[in-house]
């Protein structure tokens, strides 16, 4: 099973001005689609585990040969990583249902959630991505470098920024705080709300 490349379910400038269609179609088509070529190249030959999905593969890194392993937990971090945070962007989704009452349970309010995911996003040394994912059952933030998968620690993501420059640097240069601040407008939380409901 070949691991395929997903098109985007809107338009290149469907994030205008939060995010650049120039910067869309090049994370999109370069980046992230040379991670899906490079995860195929990398399984290429060994059938038992180009049937399993990417998130089988993160999810047990001991299936992995020793001599692959670092090009599949990159470029297979890289694709399903970025498949979720297509997912999880639209413009004027306000965040309701069961991911904002545990978001307020767990963090006291949206704002000290936004606030100290902003914070932690903003710290990350190096390219990454921040996460909110359920852990047992509770809500952490959390962040991982490369293209490290929450998946690989038995976690559950629900939420995810892509901290790597190519995500903001067209339009946002080096300033990560401006990127993270208009990245709190194209949540889609209907989206968010739907991988919480899944993960608990």
């Amino acid at each position: 099973m070949e691991h395929k490349i997903e098109k985007l379910n809107y338009s290149f400038d469907a994030l205008e001005s939060h995010i650049d269609k120039e910067t869309m179609e090049i994370h999109h088509d370069k980046h992230y689609a040379g991670y899906v070529t490079k995860l195929n190249t990398a399984l290429e030959g060994n059938d038992e585990l180009m049937e399993k999905t990417t998130t089988d593969l993160l999810r047990d890194l001991s299936i992995i040969p020793d001599n692959i392993k670092t090009a599949v937990v990159n470029n297979g971090g890289g694709a399903i990583n970025h498949e979720m945070f297509w997912k999880i962007l639209k413009k004027d989704i306000v965040i309701s249902g069961e991911i904002q009452e545990v978001v307020d349970k767990k963090f006291g309010s949206f704002d000290d959630f936004k606030k100290e995911f902003s914070d932690i996003s903003a710290k990350l040394f190096g390219s990454g991505w921040a996460w909110l994912v359920v852990n047992n059952g509770e809500l952490e933030i959390m962040t991982t470098t490369g293209h490290g998968s929450p998946i690989s620690e038995g976690k559950k993501p629900v939420l995810v920024l892509d901290l790597w420059e190519h995500a903001y640097y067209l339009k946002y240069q080096n300033r990560r705080p401006e990127y993270i601040e208009a990245f709190w407008s194209v949540v889609n939380w209907d989206q968010v709300n739907e991988y919480y409901k899944k993960a608990v």
